[in-house]
């Protein structure tokens, strides 16, 4: 966002109302032009700027012999040569009457993460709608997320009168379809403008082409319009962000108020844990403050020795937010690989990153009716009704209550992309009646009984790779050393745990996860579990490993090529999938994903079988795996 100007240092310090507005609706809309008119009537572009701006539009510009306003806010090279959005563009301008922040958010849906990240921090929503086309499916998808992400306040602007003769028939109709979709959504959808933002018909001035339109301009009704702020009639939330230790004598922890207010002297308890202390400071970079509210940078010196870390959430002992390990939200999918159910991602809520899982998808939205729909997985850019699991317990308050502590975010646990942006709907209390119970014998015990510690031997490769061959061996060597041992073999728990699955992604995440907790338990039985399994993805097998005490996983590795596998092809799956009978069969048509360090690597030519087994017994025992207890 560009820095306003020197003469608006008092706008900008916050004496006239700041309104957070974002643009939105389906590709080729108009609302690149339509902010860049705003700036132009409001006069906040400089004179260079403004020639620099005739320049492009010689060059880039869609406007004929006019100036192309979108070349404002489209800044990328990319944007210019295809005259489209595809990042968030952030302009600040003002009036005598208000200030404002502009986002303008692409319409092209492959960019509605960009939409979504725009529309988080958003008060009000400007949908933009070609009269021409009316509502479309990225329209009403775009409507749907400005619901999802608390935005009350939307505002139609049907765009392009001009080409349709400024027609008010054209302009009710679609100004209807909109109020019906607001209301299914929510929203305070009574608000429509009809405008050209070519020309500035009704955007700063009012048109005397539409004599029929006596509401406001845009600018007008953005300038009036109050939208609801729940930050700060919300209840304190202080997600810490870091903990200050300059020296020994001070120790503060900084973050920033995300919602209501704190002052010194008030109570204050650490969610998670409940333990009860005051605000002894609020110190900051200019001095101690008696009070500070939502959206303040802070550091809080506590009254008493808490311990705090990053993550960690401090809010009132009257208003605390619950604190659980499953919840149901609903989640905007980013990714273009499906969300399948039981993949672990890592969740970020506040400050706190967690692992974490959907375990259901209770159902998706379906965009265009609204209707809910069953659904096995979600595809990019679908929303769905979730429920997940946290590998901790986690502080969360409903979305709809508090923006700052309902709301997160999925990441790929490889490529650290962001692949979904969720919304807390309620913790699930029937989790809280699921409790942990211990036993005074534990697997330290049971492994000492069989003097041997626990360990999980994770075979993986493709289909005729040679694991159960290599394990089967393994396990022969292991027995007649007086090791005790069990080995699990992904064809055999498809006779009985897994005969329910089948061979789609969202099964083989499903069959993995129960095959790795079944390997989980009988570690903590104190055996030596051989595993053989395909098991095509690294989240899975990260996952697994992840359950276990560091040290007790091994992934063994079977590079066979695939070729190689054709050749054995000891099941005949290989000449089945090459005549069609087979499908979803992995390294035909379904994707393997090899490991990147596994802690061994069985290469095919490296010799007999035994002695690929021989290689596995002689790592264990260099690390140390098989000393006797």
């Amino acid at each position: 966002m560009q820095d306003p100007p020197a003469g608006d240092a008092a706008l900008a310090g916050g004496q006239r109302g700041l309104l957070r507005v974002l643009t939105c609706g389906s590709v080729d809309d108009g609302k690149s032009t339509l902010i860049g008119r705003l700036l132009h009537d409001s006069q906040r572009i400089m004179d260079d700027t403004l020639a620099a701006l005739e320049r492009d539009s010689r060059r880039w510009g869609t406007a004929g012999e006019e100036m192309d306003l979108a070349l404002l806010v489209d800044g990328l090279e990319a944007e210019r040569q295809q005259g489209i959005t595809i990042d968030v563009a952030y302009r600040y301008f003002a009036t005598p009457r208000r200030s404002f922040i502009l986002a303008d958010t692409p319409g092209h849906e492959q960019y509605t993460r960009n939409m979504a990240t725009g529309a988080s921090t958003a008060e009000v929503a400007v949908l933009l709608v070609d009269a021409r086309k009316g509502l479309l499916t990225q329209t009403r998808r775009h409507a749907q997320i400005c619901a999802l992400l608390g935005i009350r306040d939307l505002v139609l602007a049907v765009n392009k009168m001009d080409l349709v003769g400024f027609a008010e028939d054209a302009f009710r109709a679609i100004a209807a379809e909109h109020g019906s979709l607001a209301a299914r959504l929510g929203l305070r959808g009574a608000f429509a403008v009809p405008l050209s933002a070519r020309a500035g018909d009704n955007i700063a001035r009012r048109s005397d082409r539409m004599p029929w339109h006596a509401g406001p301009t845009l600018l007008e009704l953005l300038e009036t319009i109050e939208p609801a702020r729940d930050d700060a009639a919300a209840p304190f939330r202080f997600p810490v962000q870091w903990v200050s230790r300059p020296d020994a004598e001070f120790r503060g922890f900084a973050g920033t108020v995300a919602s209501g207010a704190v002052a010194v002297g008030d109570p204050v308890v650490v969610a998670a844990s409940g333990r009860a202390t005051r605000i002894a400071r609020i110190v900051t970079a200019d001095g101690d403050l008696d009070r500070a509210a939502a959206g303040e940078a802070v550091t809080l010196v506590l009254q008493d020795q808490v311990d705090l870390a990053r993550g960690d959430l401090l809010a009132p002992p009257a208003a605390r937010p619950a604190v659980a390990d499953q919840f149901a939200a609903h989640l905007l999918w980013l990714e273009t690989e499906p969300l399948l159910p039981g993949r672990q991602y890592l969740l970020r809520i506040g400050t706190q990153w967690v692992s974490a899982s959907v375990t259901a998808i209770r159902h998706r939205l379906e965009v265009n009716s609204g209707e809910k729909v069953a659904a096995r997985q979600l595809e990019q850019n679908e929303i769905g009704v979730c429920h997940l699991s946290t590998g901790a317990a986690v502080p969360l308050d409903p979305y709809a209550a508090n923006r700052a502590t309902g709301a997160f975010i999925l990441v790929d646990r490889f490529s650290n992309a962001t692949v979904g942006a969720g919304m807390v709907d309620f913790p699930l209390r029937r989790a809280g009646n699921v409790h942990l119970e211990r036993f005074a014998v534990d697997r330290q015990a049971r492994a000492a009984l069989d003097h041997q510690a626990p360990l999980v031997i994770w075979f993986t490769g493709l289909s005729g790779a040679g694991k159960s061959t290599i394990a089967n061996l393994l396990e022969v060597e292991l027995h007649r050393r007086g090791r005790h041992t069990y080995t699990l073999d992904g064809d055999n728990l498809r006779h009985g745990l897994n005969r329910d699955l089948g061979f789609t992604e969202a099964d083989r995440v499903e069959n993995i996860r129960r095959a790795g907790e079944v390997a989980r338990l009988m570690a903590d039985a104190g055996l030596i579990v051989i595993c053989a399994f395909i098991s095509p993805f690294r989240a899975e097998r990260q996952a697994v490993r992840e359950r276990l005490p560091a040290g007790e996983f091994v992934e063994v590795f079977v590079d066979t090529p695939i070729e190689e596998c054709m050749r054995r092809d000891t099941k005949g799956l290989y000449a089945k999938a090459k005549a069609g009978q087979l499908r979803n069969l992995t390294g035909v048509d379904s994707a393997y994903e090899p490991p990147e360090a596994p802690e061994i690597r069985l290469q095919a030519g490296g010799g007999t079988p035994a002695a690929l087994a021989a290689e596995v017994i002689a790592f264990l025992e260099a690390t140390g795996r098989l000393a006797r207890g």
